[in-house]
Parts: structure tokens; sequence; C-alpha cells
């Protein structure tokens, strides 16, 4: 069993119905409207609540951050690469196609907070699924949970062996892998993701491992005027995402492949 705790991650849980929810547990201390209404939504669910101590739920959580709310869930099945792309995208309302797919894969990302906070970022620029390594990666833990604000509930996440490895399946699959790097070229406002693309970003401070650089079709940079040379990971995730949403937004049209730098280039990653 699992620990989720505050009010938006319990309430996604039991929204999303992707997991099943044991018990969840509301403090008898805290007695305002957002209680009542997590445990009526529960009792529509027909998840089973019980009233705690604060001092009990702080324990269960191991943090006094749980807003009140706590909930015990089963362990998440993570999908893999061919879940993720064995899911077609459907018809719009209006008959016309449906929006190119476009994924998240993050190399390395070792801070819980900055994982919750992209996982956040790709629910609400509409990212078709997330890749994580298994190794050398934060987990997806009830801190994760807690700075997504509930989103990591409804996020789909593949968890893969070898994130290369993974990469090279989704070229096969005909899916641009974009890598982001502050040495890269073109700018990420000149690449067209009006194509089935899968954004990938490096670790904190250090940026891609060499060798998913190396698979990466294009490296993309976030141009910078100021003195830092590069943005935190969660923020420069979301400036990107942000922009494939506008322009898959857009009316569909041919995808034309961007000019290749002539010379490979290297450098640290956002």
């Amino acid at each position: 069993m699992e620990v989720l705790y505050g009010l938006h991650p319990v309430e996604e849980a039991v929204r999303s119905g992707a997991r099943r929810l044991e018990n969840v547990m509301l403090s008898r201390e805290r007695g305002d409207a957002k209680l009542e209404r997590l445990a009526q939504l529960c009792r529509e669910a027909g998840v089973r609540v019980s009233l705690e101590s604060r001092d009990q739920l702080t324990r269960m959580a191991r943090t006094d951050a749980h807003q009140g709310a706590l909930a015990l869930v089963r362990e998440r099945s993570f999908l893999t690469i061919e879940d993720l792309l064995d899911r077609k995208p459907q018809l719009n309302s209006d008959g016309s196609p449906p929006a190119p797919r476009f994924f998240l894969a993050l190399d390395g990302i070792e801070d819980p907070h900055n994982l919750g906070a992209l996982i956040r970022t790709a629910d609400g620029a509409g990212v078709d699924g997330v890749i994580l390594p298994e190794r050398r990666s934060a987990p997806v833990t009830a801190t994760v949970a807690k700075t997504s604000a509930g989103a990591s509930e409804h996020v789909r996440i593949a968890r893969v062996t070898n994130l290369v490895r993974a990469l090279e399946q989704m070229k096969k699959a005909n899916v641009w892998v974009l890598g982001l790097d502050e040495r890269g070229t073109p700018d990420y406002t000149d690449f067209d993701f009006r194509g089935d693309c899968v954004l990938v970003l490096g670790r904190e401070g250090a940026g891609l491992h060499d060798l998913v650089k190396k698979t990466c079709d294009h490296l993309l940079r976030i141009p910078m005027a100021g003195m830092v040379s590069s943005l935190n990971v969660s923020v420069a995730g979301a400036v990107v995402m942000y922009e494939a949403m506008r322009q898959r937004k857009q009316p569909a049209q041919e995808i034309a492949k961007p000019a290749a730098p002539k010379k490979p280039r290297k450098g640290l990653g956002s």
C-alpha cells in the first residue's frame, strides 16, 4: 500500500479511479467545507472514510503538510512504451484529424518537487504520456503527488529500464526525439511541433546524458537574455510544453524536418 496526502492528491485519486483506495482518512479537528466535499466525493465513489486525529495523520504521512487528508492506495502500475504508442488519438468532435501525439521523457530527474511540477505541467499541456527511467530518477512518491496537485493520478506514466532503448522504439514509430540543451539549435520557438514527438529533459544541473543526447533527432535551446545560462528544468519544460501545445492547436500543416546542425554541439542541458 502507498500513502497519498493533501487535499488535491487525495481528491484526484478518487476522481481518476485509476487505483483502488482502501481508505481515506480525514482530520477530525478540521471541519471545513473542503473536507466535507472530499468526504461526499468519497461516499459517492464507494470509498471508505474514517476520522482520525491530526497527529495520527502526521505520523502516517511523515509530514504535517497533509492538510487533514490522507489516503491508503494500491501501488501504482506503470505502463510500457508499447502502451503509450498503442493508444491511438481519437478524432476531434468535428470529425477533423486528431492532434499529433506529444510525449515527455525525463532523463534522470532526481528532485521529487521538479518531477511533480513537470507532471503537473504535462497534464495541463495535454501531454500524451511521461517516460521515466527506473534508475537514477525520483520515484513517484506522495511528495511528487502533492507537488503535482494530484496530476500524477491522471497522467499516463511509463517506466523503462533503458531510456535510450525506449527513445529508439519511439523513433521507429515515427516519433521525433527532441532534446533540450542550452547549446542546441534551433531555438525551441523555431521548431515545428505539429508532428508526433517526444521532448527529453535532462538532469538538474548536468543536462542530458551523452548517449541520450546522441539519440535525439534535434537538440533545441531556450534563448537566455540574462547572465544565467539556463532555467530550472521544471520551468524549462513548462516553457517548451506550452509552446508545443500552442502550435498543436493551430491548423494541421505538412511538417518539414528542420535542418540538422552541421556540427554536433555539446553542452549542459536546462
